[in-house]
């Protein structure tokens, strides 16, 4: 047994003073129900059971209230008996209650048979035991999932009409209404609300069920003309109440002397007066939504045919998988097209005295969908800013020190982002991070050597705590060997660093940062790898295997977040004049992209979000080995002959001049001159040529360049 703290007691509670023990006081119904009780009875004393992780939400619940300091924590458990609590006569926790106001339940449709058993049915049974212990009233908060699948009116003196069940939630409310109605020793009132909804004035609400699960599906029409009519399916009757009213009618219920049955046993039904088609509630929020106004219910013995469809064994598989990928518990669907209705003519003329009314629809709408849209939504954070698509986005650059890295980095920040710097040099990291904010633009430097496990799990956990979150993550930081396999004989370790930072750097900032873009349902990966994982070129073997295996590890992950709105992209690069081509001697006289050019790809992979980006030069390169493998054999091997190993891979340089060769400008390095290319290539470029071809190649073929 555990009893509260002396000091979360009232010192000298009034005699007069009614006093009440709730549970389920923090969640959503019993916050608006304990501000009530408060608000009616400037006397009231309110002891809230709530476990002991629940505690401080109750701090913050009392903070906000007024009156909030005669409400009292008793930590406890509504699965235990007695709820953990001492509530003998002579115990301590509670000298007097004068009713148990029993809220505490699963509302989770989707949650186990057991935990609804433990939490509904259990707890219920330890409410009525403790009830009983203390001469207090029962008033049962219940739920219209009572009826089940039961057709046409349910009245409140309907209980057991011989209807099913659909899942354990609807199940285990009847069972736990049961309980109470069988306690005929006891005082005891059952409320049963149909699907709650936000608060009528402000639209304030918790959590995410019930109609707000095909919110996100709504949003989409905002796209269409406001003219345009809807046509929506009649799934039958719905039944939505605000909470405020919930609330008002429980607690206007709780003391109303001339409700039938106040001095007994009575049950309430606080629904609408009137059921709503979900044609009725969309015209509701379609002023805000900012879509079509006009919807229409296509009639229901037309759609029933299609919902029998849907139920059958054939379709019941693909049926489940949709409503799962969009976030929604299938066992929703099985809840559409029961024709039932409520009665409610004796708990209206119960509340009239209170002036107790459910307002319509119609009224609040607006303010529901404003509420989720500003608060609830889960793709609330990945909305472009007007702005544009960029801007006030957490952008990751791994390697922007130098190269591509950098060159991205800048272009994010022009483009109104706040880009994170990664790098092992903290000194050019200020360098590129104080060019940026010379512009302007927001940067912040973050020292860390990714294939380092520790530093980058601290830097995760830094740049979480720094920023709250990581918008886009750009995977460039890398490392290129080009070395044949006999020059590698005995240098294994070449490939362990390659792959330390090509592969396994990069997957382990993606799985780092994957549980808080999943929380917020919204994240974007970029990958540059290399035009090399399509030509399979020769003396590149442990950096196109690297890349390989970022694209491989992405693409199969892609698939597993691909509902919670993450997206990768994978660049292939084609050879990019940066410090790291340096040390190959016949790379200094070929035609390569500038830096500029592949942060500008790099963009365009953040925005556009592409799978893949490539290149006319790589997909050719992958279809010819695809369909002439033998005859692509033959021409990589001819390649391979034709070129001499760089002085760095036949170990003709010391570790410093690699090094220095790295560091040398991109523009100390010479172009290729050939005047008349040069020429071909500044018209190409005047006439846009290449931008309006690869255009046109991105809509007619299956290709993104």
């Amino acid at each position: 047994m555990s009893t509260p703290p002396p000091a979360d007691l009232p010192d000298a509670p009034s005699a007069s003073a009614t006093r009440y023990l709730v549970t389920g006081g923090t969640g959503f119904i019993g916050r608006n129900v304990i501000a009530r009780l408060l608000e009616r009875d400037p006397g009231a004393v309110v002891h809230a059971l709530v476990r002991h992780e629940s505690v401080q939400k109750l701090d913050k619940l009392k903070a906000a209230l007024p009156g909030g300091d005669r409400v009292f924590a008793l930590v406890g458990d509504i699965t235990e008996p007695g709820f953990g609590l001492d509530v003998s006569p002579a115990g301590a926790a509670l000298p007097r209650v004068d009713h148990l106001v029993h809220l505490a339940a699963s509302y989770d449709m989707a949650a186990p048979e057991p935990v609804n058993r433990a939490t509904n049915v259990e707890g219920t049974r330890n409410a009525i035991a403790v009830a009983r212990q203390l001469g207090a009233a029962l008033h049962h908060v219940s739920s219209t999932a009572v009826a089940g699948d039961r057709r046409g009116e349910f009245t409140e003196e309907d209980f057991d009409l011989g209807q099913g069940f659909f899942n354990s939630y609807q199940e285990t409310k009847f069972e736990a209404e049961r309980l109470v109605r069988e306690a005929v020793d006891l005082t005891w009132r059952v409320y049963r609300p149909s699907a709650v909804l936000g608060d009528s004035r402000t639209g304030a609400i918790d959590k995410i069920d019930g109609p707000y699960y095909f919110f996100p599906m709504l949003a989409r029409l905002a796209k269409l003309p406001k003219l345009l009519p809807l046509l929506i399916p009649d799934v039958g009757p719905q039944n939505y109440v605000p909470v405020d009213f919930v609330a008002d009618g429980i607690v206007a219920l709780i003391h109303s002397s001339t409700a039938p049955g106040a001095s007994g046993q009575r049950v309430f039904h606080l629904v609408s007066p009137k059921m709503q088609p979900f044609a009725e509630l969309y015209r509701a929020l379609a002023p805000a939504i900012g879509g079509p106004r006009r919807a229409f219910s296509i009639p229901k013995p037309l759609v029933d045919p299609f919902l029998a469809l849907l139920r059958s064994k054939a379709l019941s598989t693909a049926r489940d998988l949709w409503f799962r990928g969009n976030h929604i518990p299938p066992d929703v669907f099985d809840l559409m097209g029961i024709p039932t209705t409520f009665a409610a003519a004796e708990t209206e003329a119960a509340l009239a005295p209170d002036g107790v009314r459910c307002p319509a629809l119609a009224s609040y709408g607006p303010k529901i969908w404003d509420y989720w849209h500003d608060n609830l939504d889960p793709y609330r954070f990945d909305r472009p800013h007007p702005d544009g698509p960029l801007v006030g986005k957490v952008v990751l650059v791994t390697g922007a020190s130098s190269g591509i890295g950098r060159a991205t980095a800048i272009k994010s920040a022009e483009k109104g982002a706040v880009v994170l710097l990664v790098a092992r040099s903290g000194e050019d990291l200020d360098v590129v991070a104080e060019e940026i904010r010379a512009k302007g633009g927001t940067a912040h430097p973050y020292v860390c050597d990714i294939t380092d496990p520790d530093a980058a799990d601290l830097l995760v956990k830094t740049v979480l705590a720094d920023h709250d979150h990581v918008d886009i993550l750009v995977n460039n930081a890398g490392r290129s060997i080009r070395r044949t396999a006999d020059k590698t004989l005995g240098r294994f370790h070449d490939l362990e660093r390659t792959i330390a930072i090509n592969y396994y750097g990069a997957a382990r900032l993606i799985l780092a940062l994957l549980p808080r873009m999943r929380a917020r349902r919204c994240g974007h990966i970029v990958n540059v790898t290399t035009v090399g994982v399509q030509s399979r070129i020769s003396r590149f073997s442990a950096y196109i295997a690297s890349k390989t295996a970022l694209e491989g590890f992405s693409d199969c992950v892609a698939a597993e977040v691909f509902s919670d709105n993450i997206t990768f992209t994978n660049i292939r690069m084609p050879l990019i004049r940066t410090p790291m081509i340096a040390p190959t001697e016949d790379y200094q006289t070929v035609r390569a992209a500038t830096p500029e050019k592949a942060a500008a790809m790099v963009l365009r992979g953040m925005v556009e979000r592409p799978a893949q980006i490539d290149t006319p030069m790589g997909t050719g390169a992958e279809l010819f080995r695809i369909f002439f493998p033998k005859l692509n054999a033959w021409l990589l091997h001819q390649h391979f002959l034709s070129e001499e190993e760089s002085l760095a891979a036949a170990g003709q340089l010391s570790g410093d001049e690699i090094e220095l060769q790295e560091r040398r400008a991109p523009s100390a390095i010479p172009h290729n001159a050939n005047p008349v290319m040069n020429r071909i290539r500044r018209g190409a470029r005047k006439l846009r040529l290449n931008h309006y071809g690869r255009r046109v190649a991105n809509l007619l073929l299956p290709v993104h360049w």
